[in-house]
């Protein structure tokens, strides 16, 4: 066959399949666009897929382990620091339910959440309390103040759900050090 003749057949096949993937895409049902609650649960969700799955990562005996050598002292233990993290969630989002702020228990957490199946759970039920805070940002509140914030800058809807993500990154590259130092690669560096 001539090349002129494989262009056209070529040329001809595209222009075919063209109306096919229109009537694909037409049959689609069309998204929603965004809203500020949608992308706000999709920044929450980003950090608790990372945070739980080190959390997973790190095994039982571990959970105690904190860093030694050099100025680490008083510093929290791996598992602390998952708590931690968890009891801060519960303290961002539970403002949106009209629950008070109390600094002391999002510092450590309950004291008898001590295994790393508690742990993990207190952990998981934290961000699901917080997509459910999300889910409930609307235009017309999202900015609003909720006067029982602990802090004057972080005060609405926006900025507690904004800083838990901020905050709970934070503490999540403390734990991927963590893990690192006791020869764990942290499943998000672990490729696909």
């Amino acid at each position: 066959m001539k090349l002129g003749n494989r262009i056209a057949i070529f040329v001809t096949l595209m222009a075919l399949s063209v109306p096919a993937a229109d009537a694909q895409q037409q049959t689609a049902a069309p998204q929603p666009p965004p809203t500020i609650a949608s992308a706000l649960d999709k920044e929450l969700s980003a950090v608790e897929q990372q945070v739980v799955s080190a959390a997973e990562a790190m095994p039982e005996e571990k959970y105690s382990f904190a860093p030694t050598a050099g100025e680490f002292k008083g510093v929290r233990t791996f598992g602390e620091q998952v708590r931690h993290i968890a009891a801060a969630n519960n303290m961002f989002f539970g403002l949106f339910f009209g629950e008070k702020a109390d600094l002391d228990a999002a510092e450590k957490g309950p004291a008898g959440v001590t295994t790393k199946v508690q742990i993990v759970q207190y952990l998981k039920d934290s961000f699901a309390k917080g997509h459910k805070a999300i889910a409930t940002i609307t235009a017309g509140n999202v900015v609003a103040v909720l006067e029982a914030a602990p802090f004057p800058l972080v005060n609405t809807r926006l900025a507690l759900a904004s800083f838990a993500c901020a905050h709970a990154f934070d503490h999540y590259g403390q734990m991927v050090e963590y893990l690192r130092m006791n020869g764990i690669i942290p499943p998000a560096s672990r490729g696909q």
